[in-house]
């Protein structure tokens, strides 16, 4: 299930395409290591799409095809103690897509308020969740300053949780909108 974007207009998009380009000229544009070699080759020209003419659902389906995405990765055994194989979550594509467009769409939100003169971005549940987290929760309707919201993000890049919470994980659902 796609997550629902307040904001998400050709000015935003515009902005994404931006954020996604700076992080392309500083090197520092999140590939995922549930990418395979071949998603890793395609990944920069999907997202690129998916800003411009689609959605977190369009990029998830275009990861899904062409094995894209990793069939296993290593994890840490439970107890520390080296690593096993495990098979990809059933759901990697979607949760990688959810989570790159929402963090790209948020720092395009957070220019745009700049820009306008908006100095907060209201955070609001995008994809409904049976159990949300307490801490998503508690920051559902809170406020955030755009400026602080866009330098964290452009500082935390893929699977880093950001220091302000949002958005707060994979499956976390949270996003901003403009008030």
């Amino acid at each position: 299930m796609t997550l629902y974007y307040q904001n998400l207009d050709e000015r935003t998009r515009q902005l994404m395409l931006d954020e996604m380009q700076f992080d392309l000229d500083h090197h520092q544009l999140h590939i995922s290591p549930l990418l395979s070699g071949q998603g890793q080759m395609d990944y920069t020209d999907l997202l690129r799409e998916a800003i411009q003419n689609g959605s977190d659902e369009t990029l998830a389906k275009n990861l899904r095809e062409h094995r894209r995405i990793v069939r296993t990765l290593p994890r840490r055994r439970p107890k520390g103690e080296g690593y096993l194989i495990a098979a990809t979550p059933e759901n990697a594509a979607e949760v990688l897509a959810e989570s790159e467009f929402n963090r790209y769409y948020i720092r395009a939100l957070a220019r745009r308020a700049i820009e306008d003169g908006i100095g907060e971005l209201v955070v609001y549940r995008a994809k409904p969740v049976r159990k949300p987290r307490p801490e998503s929760e508690a920051l559902v309707e809170s406020t955030l300053p755009a400026e602080d919201l866009l330098t964290d993000l452009r500082s935390h890049t893929g699977d880093e949780v950001p220091a302000l919470g949002v958005p707060s994980g994979p499956n976390s659902g949270l996003s901003v909108r403009l008030p």
